[in-house]
């Protein structure tokens, strides 16, 4: 367990990060014992303390640093990590306590390991038939389910048992071609990351490594409708046992295009028909495990869709008790900032989150024992 200096801090009700001459703010992590918030900006991390001082950054990589999650299991920050014209696919592990002055190189310091998602990566590399991509004019669309890659990372339980261990979840990138049927799927893999000390690599962008588990303990499809590149924010809220998908608005017609949506944690997991997407070979429709959406927010009769007009794309994070800490990105002179807030869940299907109070933050600290 981490542990802030002196007298442990509450949550902060806002925090701004940066601005930094990098990508936009893509992810954030918690660590609530500790006191740190940590902000991926696609090719820089930053680190700072519930005071708003900023402890340090890492950088120095030129892949797509994205979404965040911090594991209390082993106090380390994980986070997606894309080099896709490798075909490499990582989960970044980051030891965020190594993270204590500004400007660390993370290529020399060591501080980021990696482990690659070879189902992630055969995915990406076939086409809508499951074949090998890369066929003439003509032949069926590239990147099964519109894969582009990874984005969202969270930890909570496996789908269908609430109760039950936590396990690393990923959620892949989307391309929203509206072209094409087989890209209305939210594609999600499960992973126990207990035994990945075996896999793990030091980031090496002059030889990309493929060290990593064979396959998922768990692949999963939750139909959303199209959205822009995916899953970009993934987080579970343990009070409520729901996971949240926060999305980029899709881009056709005829579907409500929600940015936000929620598959509650009891939902067991059915085998049946991916609808728009093609079997192997083309032949009928491809199946798979189906998750239902929760049976919340807003409701489109025409698809059955439900969901949130909510921003919750570049930093999405629960912390307990009914408060998340929601960001926003803003640019200004060629440079990236953040905008933390923290929020209370509402409930209500038009609004779901409300600013927090200073005295929901106060007595945050008694519900967790700090």
């Amino acid at each position: 367990m981490h542990e802030a200096p002196g007298a442990p801090l509450p949550p902060p009700l806002g925090q701004h990060a940066g601005p930094w001459a990098s990508g936009h703010v893509q992810g954030i992590a918690v660590d609530v014992q500790g006191g740190y918030i940590y902000y991926s900006f696609t090719n820089l991390l930053a680190r700072y303390d519930f005071s708003g001082k900023l402890v340090g950054t890492l950088q120095g990589w030129k892949g797509h640093l994205g979404d965040l999650d911090f594991n209390p299991a082993d106090g380390c920050i994980y986070g997606s990590l894309e080099y896709k014209k490798d075909n490499a696919f990582y989960i970044a592990v980051i030891d965020g306590d190594r993270i204590d002055r500004v400007g660390i190189d993370a290529l020399a310091s060591g501080i980021i390991g990696t482990v690659h998602l070879p189902e992630v990566a055969r995915d990406f590399v076939a086409d809508a038939h499951g074949q090998a991509s890369g066929e003439p004019e003509g032949a069926p669309p590239p990147h099964r389910y519109g894969t582009s890659g990874i984005d969202g990372v969270g930890f909570g339980p496996r789908f269908g048992n609430a109760a039950g261990p936590h396990y690393l979840t990923v959620g892949y990138g989307v391309f929203s071609d509206t072209a094409r049927p087989d890209n209305d799927h939210q594609v999600l893999l499960q992973y126990d990351v207990r035994d990945w000390a075996r896999y793990v690599r030091p980031l090496d962008e002059r030889r990309p490594h493929y060290s990593g588990p064979a396959a998922a303990h768990g692949k999963y499809f939750v139909r959303t409708g199209n959205t822009t590149y995916g899953i970009q924010n993934l987080a579970y809220d343990p009070g409520l046992q729901r996971w949240f998908l926060g999305t980029y608005r899709g881009r056709k017609d005829g579907l409500p295009n929600y940015t936000l949506f929620a598959v509650d944690a009891s939902a067991v997991p059915r085998a049946g028909e991916l609808a728009g997407v093609p079997g192997p070979g083309g032949e009928g429709q491809a199946r798979g495990l189906l998750l239902p959406l929760a049976a919340d927010g807003l409701s489109d009769a025409a698809t059955g869709i439900r969901g949130w007009h909510q921003k919750a794309d570049v930093g999405f994070q629960p912390i307990g008790h009914g408060l998340f800490y929601l960001a926003r990105d803003s640019a200004r002179e060629g440079k990236q900032a953040a905008e933390l807030t923290l929020m209370r869940w509402t409930g209500d299907a038009r609004q779901p989150f409300a600013p927090a109070t200073q005295d929901a933050s106060a007595s945050f600290l008694s519900h967790t024992g700090n």
